[in-house]
């Protein structure tokens, strides 16, 4: 098949590219820069100028939209602003491009967020038919999922990608971890009764792979493993696997003071997100138990 792909330098881009190449499809990147040198053929975009090469994206049979700001930073205003207009406006950019293609892909996955369900205890168990959470989050993912209307009414088939926390040694959230651990000042954050809702990106490939050949798949799906832990027991296994103490528990009062409402959102609180969807359509885990799923990593 023919596939564009936004954000192909990314973390999960990056992984994607590659494997699907392995499986003999023809990859197209889809990148801002003029002068980059990819031994794929390229796309050219630019969302701020709400600008894109319709000729060269006529006739991809699947679109992969993985573009979009770091939520990883101290949300300050500005940042906020960033998030949101390189979520909505570059999706809203690609949906509309797609719907006046006279060949459109017959499928488009885009990217989004478990950040859509807002946090909860634990005991509550989040899946597809799952309201919208209260925050910056759950109204960002709602206006950046919104904004693939206009692929949807073209008839292209349009899949929500709702990443959980992706977990890779070499970048992501793990990757920030490792430091601290290493070095043996690793720790619970708060009560560490927060669910951590993970995903492996080594799996990542085989989701995505799974979700273009699925055409009864349509709308959100929850990209997580199907047994999300505590923050607690994420710790303790992450140092067992790294065979390293995990004594220092990081105050919350902390975590706010450096990140602000990025702390309260993403850090401090958690959901519980069932991949329900996949499971029901027929999606069999590689990467489900954490202590192997992180024994893997750091033994290949």
């Amino acid at each position: 098949m023919k596939i564009a792909i936004t954000g192909s330098t990314g973390m999960v881009g990056q992984r994607l590219v590659h494997s699907l190449q392995e499986q003999g499809h023809h990859i197209f990147r889809v990148i801002r820069s003029r002068n980059a040198n990819f031994k794929e053929p390229t796309i050219s975009w630019d969302p701020e100028k709400q600008f894109i090469d319709l000729q060269q994206l006529d006739g991809m049979d699947v679109v992969i939209h993985l573009a979009g700001e770091n939520i990883s930073k101290r949300w300050s205003k500005k940042q906020k602003e960033k998030i949101e207009k390189s979520r909505v406006d570059g999706t809203h950019l690609l949906s509309t491009s797609l719907a006046r293609l006279k060949n459109p892909p017959r499928c488009l996955l885009s990217a989004s967020a478990i950040g859509y369900y807002g946090n909860h205890p634990g005991s509550s168990s989040l899946d597809e038919n799952s309201e919208q959470g209260k925050g910056f989050l759950p109204e960002v993912v709602t206006k950046w999922e919104n904004a693939t209307q206009s692929a949807e009414e073209k008839g292209i088939r349009v899949v929500h990608m709702r990443f959980g926390v992706v977990l890779d040694t070499h970048s992501g959230a793990l990757r920030k971890m490792l430091f601290p651990f290493q070095l043996g000042l690793g720790g619970k954050i708060g009560t560490g009764r927060q669910i951590l809702s993970w995903v492996a990106l080594d799996e990542l490939p085989s989701i995505i792979q799974f979700l273009i050949e699925k055409e009864d798949v349509v709308g959100a799906v929850n990209v997580v493993s199907p047994e999300p832990v505590t923050n607690y027991r994420f710790t303790k296994t992450l140092g067992k696997v790294l065979k390293r103490p995990t004594l220092l528990p990081i105050p919350t009062f902390l975590l706010k003071l450096l990140y602000g409402q990025m702390a309260d959102e993403l850090l401090i609180e958690g959901s519980r997100v069932s991949p329900r969807k996949l499971k029901h359509s027929g999606y069999t885990f590689q990467h489900s138990d954490l202590k192997r799923t992180l024994e893997h990593m750091f033994n290949n």
